[in-house]
């Protein structure tokens, strides 16, 4: 969200085709001397406060979408999001539809008032001549506002008797427009309607939680000064998350990770800002520490899995007598129950849940993260080894030992950065934007599925029956095996008629 000091040339650039090359539609929700007013009440109301810096005339919001929008009549699509707006928070707004100059970012430029229209505009008339000096400000006597000379100073006026001296066209400022509170709200109200009208799985938006484990990255605008900082900035954001996808294959649960984000991360840097002002390259030292953090977390909890492993195959392997002594007496207690089962109705088939059928699919996606994330481990052990031999080098004459490890370890240090960005990409393939929100979907499928399965055997038990096929692919697989075997014994049928007709 941006904040406008001159509104009226903000609207003229986004509105007029002489600025934009490729812009498809300009919407209004009211006339444009609506904004003209605005500016000046503003500008008013802005002078008397006496505050520092610029006048926020009005606020902009850019609303990126998805490229398949391009297929939707321009005018009409613009006319939704903007009503959209106005329906929401009741205020006036003007909008423009544009691509970039390389046409691979449909965007719409909304622009919106912070103020509305009273229902009927306060006008205030002197019932004296009023005095006002070079600030606007109201002063008693009209000593107060001349010179030296005797004259009315330059900036000063005098409004006389039975004169217009205050005009109220709008209301106060909404506060709710400079909460971050609100830029969440429009930001989940956006992308639900964008995802409603979008028809591809793979292109439907999800918006990145302020306070969630990751870090979200800067958007770096055309010809901005600090691009190379922001670039910077950003890269050091990406290493967090990659951090944070490997904790979460690891088993690393959410709460601790944003536990070490909070105490690495969050407070250093508020401390920072609030002893020194804003430092990029503490920045990057501070995420360096949580991720080196976050980075032992992940081993501490490797290894206990590892051991919980191995406790339970062998409290397993205690357990399997056990259990087929109690299926042994559950059998001969079935055979005695078995005239009173058959008086009790048919129990009816569990039902799989659509996230229970997903997990064949989610399971392999989970063992690909699962190697990956080994593999990089590994990586990162050899990354260690190596660091701690070069660290033990001494000597004048180790300069090509020390060259050559140098090199080994730069090699390593780009195969895992690599590797690491590979991440989101596996679980990018089956529509999903991040590796946090996939295992989410993952456990949820796995544990449905897991009492979906013990729901079945239970039945089975009850009624006797093998389980109809769940979904599509498995009713069309048994219905092409029912065509096949009609076909074979139709074959074999005619077969038999031949030998007879020989005989």
């Amino acid at each position: 969200m941006t904040k406008l000091s001159n509104v009226k040339g903000r609207i003229t650039y986004i509105s007029s085709p002489a600025k934009q090359e490729n812009l498809y539609a300009v919407y209004e929700t009211t006339e444009r001397k609506f904004w003209r007013e605005l500016a000046k009440c503003n500008q008013e109301e802005f002078a008397k406060s006496g505050t520092e810096g610029k006048c926020i005339e009005a606020r902009e919001l850019i609303i990126a979408l998805p490229e398949s929008f391009t297929e939707h009549q321009p005018d009409r699509l613009l006319q939704l999001f903007t009503n959209h707006f106005k329906q929401n928070y009741g205020t006036e707004c003007i909008a423009a539809l544009h691509h970039n100059k390389r046409k691979t970012n449909y965007h719409i430029h909304l622009i919106f008032a912070e103020r509305k229209l009273l229902d009927e505009p306060i006008i205030k008339i002197a019932s004296r001549n009023m005095f006002y000096d070079e600030n606007g400000k109201h002063v008693r006597t009209k000593k107060e506002i001349l010179g030296e000379d005797g004259k009315i100073r330059e900036g000063c006026c005098i409004v006389k008797k039975g004169e217009v001296y205050e005009k109220k066209l709008f209301t106060a400022k909404d506060e709710r427009f400079k909460s971050n509170s609100f830029l969440d709200e429009v930001k989940h109200s956006y992308t639900d309607l964008i995802n409603i009208y979008v028809q591809d799985e793979k292109e439907k938006l999800q918006v990145f939680e302020r306070g969630g484990v990751y870090l979200a990255t800067k958007k770096i605008g055309k010809n901005n000064p600090k691009a190379q900082e922001i670039e910077a900035d950003n890269q050091k954001r990406q290493e967090w998350n990659r951090a944070v996808d490997m904790a979460l294959i690891s088993g690393v649960s959410e709460p601790q990770i944003m536990e070490v984000k909070r105490k690495e991360i969050t407070e250093p840097i508020k401390k920072s800002v609030a002893r020194r002002g804003n430092r990029p390259r503490l920045f990057a030292q501070v995420v360096t520490v949580a991720i080196e953090v976050l980075e032992l977390l992940i081993e501490s909890v490797l290894f206990k899995k590892a051991r919980e492993v191995s406790e339970e195959t062998k409290m397993a392997q205690a357990e399997t007598m056990e259990t087929e002594n109690a299926e042994h007496v559950a059998e001969n207690i079935m055979v005695e129950d078995e005239d009173a089962t058959e008086e009790k109705a048919e129990p009816k088939q569990p039902e799989m849940t659509k996230l229970a059928s997903k997990y064949p699919k989610f399971f392999k996606v989970h063992k690909e993260l699962d190697e990956q994330n080994g593999a990089i481990q590994k990586k990162q052990k050899q990354l260690s080894a190596k660091k701690k031999e070069l660290s033990e080098i001494k000597g004048w004459f180790k300069g090509r030992k020390k060259k050559e490890l140098q090199e080994e370890i730069d090699e390593l240090t780009s195969q895992i950065r690599n590797m690491k960005d590979y991440l989101p990409k596996i679980v990018q393939r089956i529509g999903y934007r991040s590796v946090q929100e996939f295992l989410k979907d993952f456990k949820t499928s796995q544990s449905e599925c897991s009492q979906y399965r013990t729901a079945i055997e239970k039945w089975k038990k009850e009624t006797g029956k093998e389980p109809e096929p769940h979904g599509i692919k498995a009713k069309l697989a048994v219905k092409k095996q029912e065509i096949q075997n009609e076909q074979k014994n139709k074959q074999r049928t005619h077969k038999q008629d031949k030998d007879r007709g020989a005989r």
